[in-house]
């Protein structure tokens, strides 16, 4: 097999996970706020209110927007999710609670890196094989990313939130593609979602690698 000029990754549930759940990790930050809720209720709503929801991308939207942008689709989901729990009415100032929560996500906390991710970039890395993050995901990734230590691994950071395209949609695998100058045949995409990842990458002409993690990831 030819080895290829870079491998793409996806971001959540392929290089790394939530600690537990996001309803752990909701119920965790709600009782700082003195709610009290099921993490599993909360588990349920929050993929409820996530699948429910456009993907995450703003075409058109000026590049000094998307922060406030990804911040507001962040929000409604999060209210939606303590909204079909019945306690959204419990929060004293929800859009308090609402803005600890997103900056914990930024930070390494509520993460860990699956085990055989540092093996397989430190072989690619001496390979000298480009790495790039591609990913639904949104601005937070550069610091997750450093707060993690995976950032020196990659050359590449494409975003569905800067690019304005999420996968499965092709624009943003050609936007990865441009940043290393590589043409699709030449290039792999590693993630968890069968639609997004391994179709919307075999769809874009890249070799399409389908990493399916044992655990349900929301």
């Amino acid at each position: 097999m030819q080895q290829p000029k870079v491998i793409f990754l996806d971001a959540v549930g392929t290089l790394f996970g939530v600690r537990g759940s996001v309803g752990e990790v909701y119920r965790e930050i709600a009782l700082r706020f003195g709610v009290e809720v099921s993490a599993k209720a909360l588990d349920r709503a929050f993929y409820n209110s996530f699948k429910s929801s456009s993907r995450m991308a703003f075409p058109g939207v000026e590049r000094q927007e998307i922060p406030s942008k990804e911040f507001e689709w962040w929000s409604a989901i999060a209210f939606k999710t303590f909204q079909e729990v019945g306690v959204v009415q419990q929060f004293a100032d929800f859009s308090s609670f609402f803005a600890e929560l997103y900056a914990h996500f930024a930070t390494a906390n509520p993460w860990f890196i699956y085990p055989d991710v540092l093996p397989a970039l430190e072989y690619w890395h001496k390979q000298n094989i480009q790495l790039g993050v591609l990913s639904n995901f949104d601005s937070r990734i550069y610091s997750v990313l450093s707060a993690l230590h995976l950032a020196k691994f990659f050359t590449s950071i494409t975003i569905s939130t800067e690019v304005g395209a999420a996968k499965p949609e092709p624009e943003i695998f050609v936007k990865g593609l441009h940043k290393h100058d590589c043409p699709s045949e030449a290039a792999w995409h590693i993630g968890d979602s069968f639609k997004e990842d391994y179709q919307g990458a075999k769809a874009a002409g890249l070799r399409a690698i389908w990493l399916k993690r044992t655990e349900l990831l929301l």
